[in-house]
């Protein structure tokens, strides 16, 4: 079929513009979702193709000789049958809408340039439950039926989200709700889930953090402060990426007493740990929980393990100071980590050999990343991993700072070596 036979058109509701309707009317064949074909006047004769199955309706819009009428939710080209259509090997013309996630802003009226767009439908809810845990403002693309959505509204509800459905959006009985205070509300016909962190007040300086009202152990989010790396307005939408800087200095964290993984080694861990949106990372035995926030600072939603309660507000505190998301699970593993997410890596950077086994077995991540200062430990650690399943490797970190000395000259202060071991496992993404 030819680019010019196939027609996509999108609806949100409103009046088709000329063009689209001239195209409407001229179809031998109108695929859509059954609501889709109700919402518009067809051609009498055309021929309906009911889009259920996507792969089915697909191989029917191809093997029709047109022209065919393809019409879809808001714009197609956004997470829409534009680009299956496309893998599919034809190239449509299409007549875009106002996009779903546009008009349930709209209807709430909050702007969206800040907001992460992920997509739910058909698709793993995991990588999709983490990015929006870890944002402070989301939109999630979902579908019938209230299966698809159910848990991950109540997760993010339970995670002292606001949580607005959007259902049927642009029909006669399109409607948003807050599920907030009552995430089981029966739900028929999703199209969007917006859902937003509550926004503490921003710290008055980098020495002075806030720790927020924080009943559900989710530290606070300001924004994230290296969005724009300035002040002024906001110049890209939704996730900003890496941040501009990264391995922060100790100085920059709240801790105990030195015990804070240095930035020499926090660099390496984070290079092995890959952290990003989607992904679940667990920190056991966080401590001041400098690598939990670094995590989070990629966007990757970070889950801070820790016994001690001190050292807990410590994580919370250094979270609101960078204006991350990040969860804060006060107790020992094993135990603490019954019911958390499954993670994509863990990092140990204090604890035993058998709290290691048991944040590995209790989460089974794709990769293992542990620091150790001592020597000895080093071999029965590789064994461990490597009896778990991990292909191991490892190295060892021994950095010296420069230093001053009396009348301007310079000297290096050596660290303490630290050993650096990372394995990833068979089949799994690291």
């Amino acid at each position: 079929m030819t680019s010019a036979q196939v027609t996509v058109i999108g609806c949100d509701g409103g009046p088709l513009p000329p063009e689209a309707a001239s195209a409407l009317a001229a179809a031998s064949a109108v695929a859509g979702a059954s609501r889709h074909l109700a919402a518009v006047p067809l051609p009498a004769e055309a021929e309906r193709i009911l889009i259920g199955r996507l792969g089915l309706a697909l191989d029917a819009i191809a093997a029709h000789p047109g022209p065919v009428v393809v019409l879809a939710s808001g714009d197609p080209g956004f997470f829409g049958i534009v680009r299956a259509l496309r893998a599919h090997g034809i190239t449509p013309a299409v007549f875009p809408a106002v996009s779903s996630v546009a008009l349930a802003f709209a209807r709430l009226g909050l702007d969206w340039d800040d907001a992460l767009v992920l997509s739910a439908h058909g698709r793993d809810a995991g990588p999709v439950t983490a990015a929006a845990l870890a944002h402070p403002k989301a939109a999630i693309l979902t579908g019938p039926p209230e299966a698809a959505t159910g848990a991950l509204r109540t997760t993010l509800r339970d995670a002292g989200r606001t949580v607005y459905v959007a259902e049927r959006l642009g029909a006669p009985d399109e409607r948003v709700r807050d599920l907030t205070a009552d995430p089981t509300a029966e739900v028929t016909d999703p199209h969007v889930l917006i859902t937003l962190a509550p926004t503490p007040a921003r710290p008055a300086s980098h020495t002075e953090p806030v720790i927020p009202a924080n009943p559900n152990n989710i530290a606070g989010h300001t924004g994230p402060r290296w969005t724009t790396g300035h002040t002024g307005p906001r110049w890209i939408a939704g996730h900003p990426g890496a941040p501009a800087t990264w391995a922060l200095p100790e100085a920059g964290f709240d801790h105990r007493d030195s015990m804070i993984t240095k930035s020499e080694v926090r660099a390496l861990a984070l290079a092995k740990l890959g952290p990003g949106p989607g992904r679940t990372i667990w920190d056991v035995g966080a401590g001041s929980g400098s690598v939990a926030v670094e995590c989070a600072r990629f966007g990757a939603w970070a889950i801070a393990v820790e016994s001690d309660p001190a050292q807990c507000d410590r994580i919370r505190a250094n979270a609101s100071r960078y204006g991350v998301l990040l969860r804060v699970v006060e107790g020992r593993a094993p135990a603490a980590l019954d019911n958390l997410p499954a993670p994509d890596a863990t990092f140990n950077g204090g604890g035993d050999d058998t709290v290691l086994e048991a944040s590995i077995r209790a989460g089974t991540p794709a990769r293992v990343v542990v620091t150790l200062a001592s020597v000895d430990r080093v071999g029965s650690v590789c064994d461990l991993l490597t009896g778990l399943g991990y292909a191991t490797e490892g190295t060892q970190l021994q950095a010296s700072r420069l230093s001053p000395l009396p009348g301007g000259s310079l000297r290096l202060a050596a660290n303490n070596p630290v050993f650096v071991l990372w394995g990833d496992r068979a089949g799994g993404r690291p």
